[in-house]
């Protein structure tokens, strides 16, 4: 199921410029070959229609909205072994620099689920962490701030709004950010200094309603951080 929420958050899109929306994903296969002219025939609008999607979504124009709704809609893109194991060192060595600090964990949804249990596997650990969710007060994090060495949050969209206010807020801090995303480029990837980026099968299925292993991917992924770090200790 596809669920374009977070694709238009914001972009005040009409009708027929979701239709249209719609229509390119549903046939993302033939749509660069068919052009800006019979994409706006079939949803019986204008070029200048298509075209005007295309800078609302903020791109160039068809065929760099096509470029980037692709991966969006097909597939996986895949990181090599040597990336991952390189963010992960890069992520232990923050680590290591934050002697007595906190690691301050943050996410929503289904992914607060996968978070929470990252915060209890540090603490069995030794680690010290502070764990929050959507439903907690920006108090909870501005109280805790001067005791932060490291941001941590699961954003499986790299999108979400209430994510990326605080990946803002801890980088005016100058504290270190950690994000464990999906594979494409998205505004979370922009603002960490660490970037663990796992396929996500269903990207536009905001709901989660799909299988997807994207999030089974994670805990893998943080399972191997954690013999990493006890490996080093």
């Amino acid at each position: 199921m596809i669920d374009l929420s977070k694709l238009i958050q914001g972009k005040k899109l009409t009708d027929t410029e979701e239709s249209i929306l719609h229509y390119m994903i549903k046939h993302m296969d033939t749509v660069l070959e068919k052009g800006v002219r019979t994409v706006a025939r079939e949803n019986f609008t204008s070029p200048a229609t298509v075209m005007r999607l295309s800078k609302k979504l903020g791109y160039n124009g068809f065929i760099d909205l096509y470029y980037h709704l692709k991966p969006l809609v097909q597939g996986t893109i895949p990181h090599s072994v040597e990336e991952t194991t390189e963010e992960i060192e890069r992520f232990l060595q923050l680590v290591n620099k934050m002697q007595e600090k906190n690691i301050f964990i943050y996410a929503t949804g289904f992914s607060a689920i996968i978070a929470e249990y990252m915060y209890k596997k540090l603490l069995v650990n030794g680690k010290r962490a502070l764990f929050a969710s959507g439903t907690d007060s920006i108090g909870v994090l501005e109280s805790n701030q001067a005791m932060a060495g490291m941001f941590l949050t699961v954003t499986r969209s790299g999108e979400t709004p209430q994510v990326i206010e605080k990946m803002k807020y801890f980088k005016n801090q100058g504290i270190p950010i950690v994000t464990f995303t999906n594979e494409i480029d998205n505004a979370a990837a922009c603002l960490a200094d660490v970037v663990f980026r796992i396929p996500d099968e269903h990207k536009l299925d905001d709901r989660n309603i799909q299988g997807n292993t994207y999030f089974a991917h994670v805990l893998l992924l943080f399972e191997q951080i954690i013999k990493e770090y006890q490996n080093q200790q």
